[in-house]
């Protein structure tokens, strides 16, 4: 069975840095693209950094600046780094790959508090 596993979430200050990152267990055909979302208790689950095939990326807006999406699709990894977090950062974060079947990791918690 194919799974996106993720690794690298935590408690962090504010301000502070976590690298996350995810690799597939299992063979995945040709995926066109990884990246990141995340869902905040009581949000919905959002788009934070997308890399495709190629290394084109995009960002959400509230990221951008500080967060870096890295990796290579064709090998099925992807890491995000992510710098100067703050408290509305605090979300669960999904691995997510796409070949037009979408795959998903299980989530790794990332909260950022004082």
């Amino acid at each position: 069975q194919v799974q996106l596993v993720e690794s690298g979430g935590g408690l962090i200050q504010p301000g502070g840095s976590l690298r996350l990152s995810c690799a597939a267990s299992g063979s995945i055909f040709s995926l066109n693209a990884m990246g990141w979302f995340r869902q905040a208790p009581g949000k919905q689950r959002e788009l934070v950094a997308v890399i495709r095939h190629g290394g084109s990326t995009n960002y959400a807006d509230a990221v951008k600046g500080r967060f870096t999406i890295s990796g290579d699709v064709n090998k099925n990894t992807v890491y995000l780094q992510m710098n100067n977090l703050k408290p509305d950062d605090t979300a669960v974060y999904y691995c997510w790959g796409v070949n037009g079947y979408n795959y998903w990791g299980q989530g790794t918690q990332v909260t950022v508090s004082s």
